[in-house]
C-alpha cells in the first residue's frame, strides 16, 4: 500500500501578534509598578499580577511557540529559519512566565529568579543575534529590550543596588512593553489590511 501524502499550503498567518500582545501586556502591568511603586506590593496585588502573568505572557507565548514549531516541523505551513528561533524562544518565554506568575501568586522567594535571569539573558542575546542577522531590526530591538530586562532583573532579584535595579527593571519592562504593542499593531495591520509597517 502506498502511503497518502498530504501537502498543506504555506501560510503567512504566523500567530506572532498573540505572543507580542501577551508579553507586552505582562510588561505593561509589571513595569509601571516597578518603576513608579504603584500599586504597592501586597498579597492581593501579587495575586492579581500573578494571574495576569500566567495568562497573558505565559499562555499566549506557549500557545504561539507551540503553534509555530508544529507548523514548521509537522505540517510545513511556515517557512523561514528565523521562525524556528521565534518558536523556540516564545515557547520557553511562555513557560518562564507561567512560573513567574505562579511565584508571584504564592508570594515565593524571588532570589532563584536571579539565577534564571542568566539563562534568559543568554536566550535574549541569541534572539538579538538571529533577528539582527536576518535584517529584522524591529524584532532585534525587542530582543535588545529583553536583554536589558534580564540584566537588570538579575540585580533586582537579589536585592542588589536597590532601588536603582528595580527602577531599571521597571524601565526596561515598560519601554519593551510599549515596543511590543507597536509590534502587535505592525503584525496585525500588515496581515489584516495590507499595511506596510516595518516589521
Amino acid at each position: 500500500m502506498n502511503e497518502a501524502a498530504f501537502q498543506f499550503p504555506l501560510s503567512t498567518y504566523v500567530p506572532l501578534g498573540v505572543a507580542f500582545f501577551g508579553l507586552g501586556t505582562g510588561y505593561l502591568i509589571f513595569g509601571p509598578q516597578e518603576l513608579f511603586g504603584y500599586p504597592k506590593p501586597s498579597p492581593a496585588v501579587n495575586w492579581s499580577n500573578g494571574w495576569w502573568g500566567v495568562w497573558m505572557p505565559g499562555v499566549c507565548q506557549v500557545m504561539n511557540g507551540t503553534f509555530i514549531l508544529i507548523g514548521l516541523s509537522w505540517f510545513q505551513v511556515f517557512h523561514g529559519a528565523p521562525l524556528y528561533a521565534a518558536g523556540v524562544i516564545t515557547t520557553v518565554f511562555g513557560i518562564h512566565w507561567l512560573a513567574l506568575g505562579a511565584i508571584r501568586i504564592r508570594g515565593g522567594d524571588l532570589r532563584p529568579n536571579g539565577f534564571m535571569c542568566i539563562a534568559f539573558f543568554l536566550i535574549s542575546v541569541l534572539g538579538l543575534i538571529v533577528f539582527a542577522d536576518a535584517g529584522d531590526w524591529p524584532v532585534a530591538v525587542l530582543f535588545a529590550g529583553l536583554t536589558g530586562v534580564y540584566f537588570t532583573e538579575f540585580f533586582a532579584s537579589f536585592g542588589l543596588f536597590m532601588p536603582l535595579s528595580l527602577k531599571g527593571l521597571g524601565f526596561f519592562h515598560t519601554i519593551t512593553g510599549i515596543w511590543l504593542m507597536y509590534l502587535t499593531y505592525a503584525t496585525v495591520l500588515n496581515l489584516a489590511i495590507g499595511a506596510r509597517w516595518p516589521l
